[in-house]
């Protein structure tokens, strides 16, 4: 039995790990965990209290795979509802879809009765607010010009939380949510709801989830990559090292080239990397009295 998460995610390891210890599955276990982080609003890139769009809206996107089968169920640019990690659970055990978006994500989500939520904090409405009052004279009326300053900022664009599990009875399952860049364009989808791009799991092999400009990984199918390299025998670390370092190909500047990914394999072995020296990952087996933060390997792509 094991949890691995974002840093972020501590929270929700520690928030779930009794009744994971008494027989919750992999999958739900990742959609409470990923509940407790969609509910935390000092965490401005998850769920309520996510920064906003370009309009001032939080748009919100959401992954879900159990590995047995590579069931997955997404959503994108989802509006007003508390646990998007929930709508796209449904969208994969109800809907005959994997991914849906938008206004039809909204009537989804209705339809399946989730509870609606008013996500747009107080905290994260000022931050919005002193984004604007901070762009050069001259841009207040040209929006692309507007949209394309204001998402620069790598503090701004790669807050995401991921959940990897593997369950008592051997079964794993992966969760991803976020609300995104903030001052992001209307509509814009990350990886996160990408299956292949931002979350992949496939209980031969493993599970891996990815933070950080998430339109990299979209180009270069990171979790898929991370996965692929675990069926051909490379540790966790390994296979996320050669996955990021793939990323240098795609000939974007040092400042985009940001990139963090957690590691399951199918034997329980885990890791994180990032680009980031200090980032690290949180995690938790049965040896574990609380969750422990491990710093991630170290990739440089420049």
């Amino acid at each position: 039995m094991i949890l691995v998460s974002s840093a972020n995610g501590s929270i929700g390891i520690d928030g779930v790990w009794s009744e994971f210890q008494n027989g919750l599955d992999a999958l739900t276990a990742v959609e409470r965990a990923t509940w407790i982080v969609e509910d935390n609003v000092e965490d401005n890139s998850v769920g309520t209290g996510g920064l906003p769009n370009l309009d001032g809206e939080v748009e919100l996107d959401a992954s879900i795979m159990e590995g047995s089968k590579r069931r997955a169920g997404a959503v994108a640019g989802l509006k007003g509802f508390r646990h998007p990690i929930s709508v796209a659970r449904a969208v994969m055990e109800i809907s005959p879809h994997v991914l849906l978006v938008g206004d039809g994500a909204a009537r989804f989500a209705k339809e399946v009765g989730a509870e609606p939520g008013d996500l747009l904090t107080e905290k994260a409405s000022l931050i919005w607010e002193k984004g604007l009052e901070s762009l050069p004279e001259g841009l207040s009326g040209e929006i692309l010009k507007k949209a394309q300053a204001l998402t620069q900022d790598p503090e701004k664009a790669v807050g995401t939380v991921n959940f990897l599990s593997i369950d008592s009875q051997g079964a794993m399952a992966s969760a991803v949510s976020t609300s995104g860049w903030a001052w992001k364009w209307p509509g814009r989808a990350g990886d996160s709801p990408v299956v292949g791009a931002g979350n992949y799991c496939d209980a031969r092999f493993g599970a891996a989830a990815c933070t950080g400009f998430g339109e990299l990984s979209i180009r270069a199918s990171t979790a898929r990559t991370v996965v692929n390299y675990l069926s051909q025998g490379a540790t966790p670390e390994e296979a996320g090292v050669q996955a990021l370092l793939d990323l240098k190909h795609l000939d974007e500047p040092p400042e985009k080239l940001i990139m963090h990914t957690v590691i399951l394999s199918s034997d329980g072995t885990h890791g994180g990397v990032s680009t980031d020296p200090n980032a690290t990952y949180a995690w938790r087996d049965e040896t574990c009295k609380t969750t422990v933060l491990t710093k991630r390997t170290h990739v440089a792509l420049y």
